[in-house]
């Protein structure tokens, strides 16, 4: 079942236990999908030897935010509305080293069985008009509990180091003018923006590089190995024939 049908068998409780038993399939939530991301995380060091995944944030809105939110919808402010039309109250944000890490991984947790993707936004190849970028999913999880097994909002959102970066200080240039900055300072965000799309093509175009280096190094070396073998059986082969 999803949120909502476990919120009306919840009828006839009291506001504060259903707010109570609500938070907890969040919190369920992202436990679950920390887990998939850190198994994940443990794979790519161990079988393929590179590790994508450089840092994961997890975090749950708080109701002063979420109450906000519904505000600025404007829904009123109840648990129904809330688990409605609020899908990120449980998010998970991975930051990678490549652009190109960012699709791999949400190809692979958008492919695991018990994950359904309900949306995606590509802010990356569709920036917003602030200049931010990220990827974003929205899935559900199912939560197991004693009696009943409940689907579960999640928002995922995956971006490089220097999204993040931006992002970050972006939230924070902000929040000191209440959302509404000055002009100039959106437009030397916007700038930054594009440098920060300029820095993470130029790092993955030197990553792919050092791949192909690698790779070449690597074939010489097979080749050269190859040549020894070859040079040293013939030898064998003369000396056992003298004999």
């Amino acid at each position: 079942m999803d949120q909502i049908a476990y919120l009306h068998l919840l009828a006839g409780e009291k506001e504060v236990d259903s707010w109570t038993r609500i938070m907890l399939l969040y919190n369920s939530a992202l436990e679950e999908i920390n887990t998939k991301i850190a198994i994940l995380n443990e794979e790519f060091k161990q079988t393929h030897r590179y590790n994508p995944i450089e840092y994961v944030k997890k975090r749950r809105k708080s109701p002063e935010s979420i109450a906000k939110k519904l505000k600025r919808m404007g829904y009123e402010d109840n648990i129904e509305n809330m688990v409605t039309y609020c899908n990120d109250i449980a998010g998970i944000r991975i930051v990678c080293s490549f652009t190109s890490d960012i699709y791999r991984l949400a190809d692979m947790i958008g492919r695991q069985s018990d994950i359904t993707v309900l949306s995606i936004k590509d802010y990356i190849k569709h920036p917003k008009v602030s200049g931010y970028k990220s990827y974003h999913m929205i899935v559900t999880i199912p939560i197991f509990l004693s009696d009943n097994v409940v689907d579960t909002k999640v928002e995922i959102q995956i971006r490089t180091i220097a999204m993040d970066f931006w992002a970050s200080l972006e939230h924070k240039i902000y929040y000191k003018f209440e959302g509404d900055a000055p002009e100039y300072i959106s437009h030397d965000l916007r700038e930054c923006s594009h440098i920060v799309s300029m820095l993470d093509a130029k790092m993955l175009s030197l990553n792919e590089a050092i791949m192909r280096e690698k790779k070449k190094q690597s074939d010489e070396m097979t080749v050269e190995k190859g040549a020894h073998q070859r040079l040293e059986t013939l030898l064998n082969a003369k000396s056992n024939s003298k004999s």
